[in-house]
């Protein structure tokens, strides 16, 4: 089964499930190389009149020198199925394991270009618009760091256009 394309406005399926319980990969390319990450912090809305999807990497993760490097990466989406494909990948560096995805049931594919999944059942490639580091001084309570931060390694929030989306 291949990918087709859809309009992303038009999708069915509930965010809070999909990026909370259910989970994504953020997946981007550096020169011949791709990398992927496993998350289960993001959004998607509106901002400046497009549609866009939110995504936070923390400074050591791996991937985050990929999505850095490019103008775009994607998320991918597999309905729950793969989970244990995903907490491997979301638990594993490929700093360390270069070969990661290879130890996955998981085949990475390309569409306009980007890299994501062949088992993935909703691919959104995404544009980056902004991104900015989370700061200390900014959150309004000390809860979330107390609980998320007690190394300090805050977040980068990188959003991004959704130029494109793609389901199987």
């Amino acid at each position: 089964m291949s990918f087709q394309e859809i309009n992303v406005k038009e999708l069915q399926k509930n965010p809070f499930v999909m990026i909370g319980d259910e989970w994504m990969l953020v997946t981007a390319k550096k020169d011949d190389q791709v990398n992927t990450m496993t998350a289960s912090w993001g959004g998607v809305g509106i901002m400046w009149g497009k549609t866009v999807a939110t995504a936070y990497i923390r400074p050591q993760r791996y991937t985050k020198t990929f999505v850095d490097n490019g103008e775009y990466f994607t998320l991918s989406f597999f309905g729950g199925e793969h989970k244990k494909a995903l907490g491997y990948l979301g638990s594993v560096s490929g700093k360390d394991e270069p070969d990661k995805i290879d130890k996955t049931d998981l085949h990475v594919t390309e569409i306009d270009g980007q890299p994501t999944f062949e088992e993935a059942k909703l691919v959104l490639v995404c544009k980056k618009l902004y991104a900015q580091e989370m700061k200390e001084e900014c959150f309004i309570g000390t809860e979330e760091i107390e609980k998320w931060y007690p190394n300090k390694d805050y977040h980068t929030m990188y959003m991004a256009e959704i130029v494109k989306a793609y389901e199987k």
